[in-house]
């Protein structure tokens, strides 16, 4: 009770008005097999340094860069980020701002925000962006969800090579409603082939990521044009926001929203979290964008101010004229992006995007060389998948204990892959650690 606001008076009175005779009466509903009924094994209590000691040693378990080469990707990917954003971040009046509820008062953090629909927009290539969402996965199922509320049909039709956690997410947003989620094939070259999406009848969208899982670019333009044909929206969707430093936006090959993760932008990985989902939509569909919308106005006295243009989110309306019960903006990671893509540049940006590309491309070639087999033709940008000998993914833990983690293994998602690898690569790898895992890859194959 010593970390509890309520009184023994106060749970007696809540037990009584919803009928319980104690608390334990609360957890009826859970199955005796998954209770315990013996003490928690708990350590006693610590000291301050004993704390710091124990939890020190639990950190030294854990694979963390710089100390650790590794060449994961697949939604969350490790960059340099500058030390001025670290600095402006952590500002008081940066870290302790909240989503603006009473909005017009706090200019500062509606304007940070305006600056972030801007840069992202011009980055994606969209007309407008929104105040930014959860993540890149919750982004895509709204992006879905929007869909379906513009065009009034029934079926989506998403990639298999879109992210596997976004189109779980993307099933959980859609199981209870009736519409229906129709999966797309893969072709040889690692591109979505929509050959049958003529037969789909009732389709709000098709959506696809690029790049996509396997790391390949996919034809934007072609998708675009054969999604418009059958009157459908093209949704685009993208876990490396990096890579549009160097490729052609989404909203110049035709796509009617462009939303993914932004975590790439000046956000660490942190073990998965936080993120930033970045959603971006041609201004005729504004009406329909989840979220909120921060807008530039002028005031009586002529002096620029940003207002709430435009909030649809049930904490603003009624309900069941909101957009989406659940998005909120992620105003600290969407500052970060704001202040690392202000930092970069377009130059930057491009010149950054493509150290990454030739880094990866770098490697590619030494692992042909090796008589390493890439299975797919399709252009990549700074991950590809490679398949490896059957021996291995027995051998790998060696390369772990050099301090190289090689990869994700692609068999969980994609039963079929099995032995084949998804590597990343950026810029904080030097051409001795690409180097390194190389000879590292050598060593364990040829025992």
């Amino acid at each position: 009770m010593r970390y509890l606001p309520h009184t023994e008076e106060d749970i007696r009175s809540m037990l009584e008005q919803i009928g319980s005779k104690d608390l334990n009466e609360l957890f009826c509903s859970v199955p005796e097999r998954c209770k315990t009924d013996c003490e928690l094994r708990l350590p006693g209590p610590f000291t301050e340094w004993e704390t710091r000691r124990k939890l020190s040693l639990l950190a030294d378990k854990n694979a963390v860069a710089p100390e650790y080469k590794i060449y994961l990707g697949a939604g969350s990917y490790e960059h340099f980020i500058p030390e001025s954003l670290t600095y402006l971040l952590g500002r008081s009046e940066f870290v302790t701002a909240y989503t603006p509820y009473q909005p017009e008062v706090s200019q500062g953090t509606l304007q940070a925000i305006y600056e972030y629909q801007t840069l992202a927009g011009n980055l994606l290539g969209m007309e407008v962006t929104n105040a930014s969402v959860y993540d890149g996965a919750s982004a895509l199922a709204e992006a879905l969800l929007m869909a379906v509320r513009i065009t009034r049909k029934k079926k989506v039709a998403v990639s298999r090579l879109i992210h596997p956690y976004y189109r779980q997410v993307v099933k959980t947003y859609f199981e209870p409603s009736d519409y229906q989620v129709i999966e797309l094939p893969s072709d040889t070259a690692g591109r979505t082939d929509l050959s049958g999406i003529k037969a789909i009848d009732d389709l709000a969208a098709i959506s696809v990521q690029s790049p996509n899982f396997f790391g390949i670019i996919e034809d934007l333009d072609r998708l675009g044009e054969k999604t418009h044909e059958n009157g459908a929206l093209f949704v685009t969707s993208f876990t490396e926001a990096l890579a549009y430093g160097l490729l052609k936006s989404p909203g110049k090959a035709g796509a009617d929203i462009a939303c993914g993760e932004g975590q790439s932008l000046g956000v660490p990985s942190c073990f998965g979290g936080p993120a930033l989902g970045i959603f971006a939509s041609r201004k005729k569909y504004v009406r329909n964008m989840p979220g909120r919308l921060v807008g530039k106005t002028l005031d009586r006295q002529g002096k620029r101010g940003f207002v709430l243009t435009l909030a649809t989110r049930e904490q603003h309306i009624r309900r069941e004229k909101a957009t989406s019960n659940i998005c909120t903006n992620n105003s600290l990671c969407a500052l970060a992006a704001a202040i690392y893509m202000a930092s970069l540049g377009g130059e930057g940006l491009r010149e950054l995007a493509r150290i990454n590309h030739d880094k990866a491309e770098y490697l590619k070639a030494l692992l042909k060389d090796e008589g390493l087999e890439i299975p797919f033709s399709g252009p990549t940008f700074n991950e590809f998948v490679v398949r490896f000998p059957e021996q291995f993914s027995a051998m790998s833990q060696r390369l772990a204990d050099r301090k190289i983690i090689a990869g994700l293994p692609m068999e969980s998602f994609y039963p079929e892959m099995k032995n084949h690898r998804l590597l990343c690569v950026t810029e904080t790898k030097t051409k001795e650690d690409i180097d390194a895992l190389v000879e590292g890859v050598k060593a364990c194959m040829n025992r």
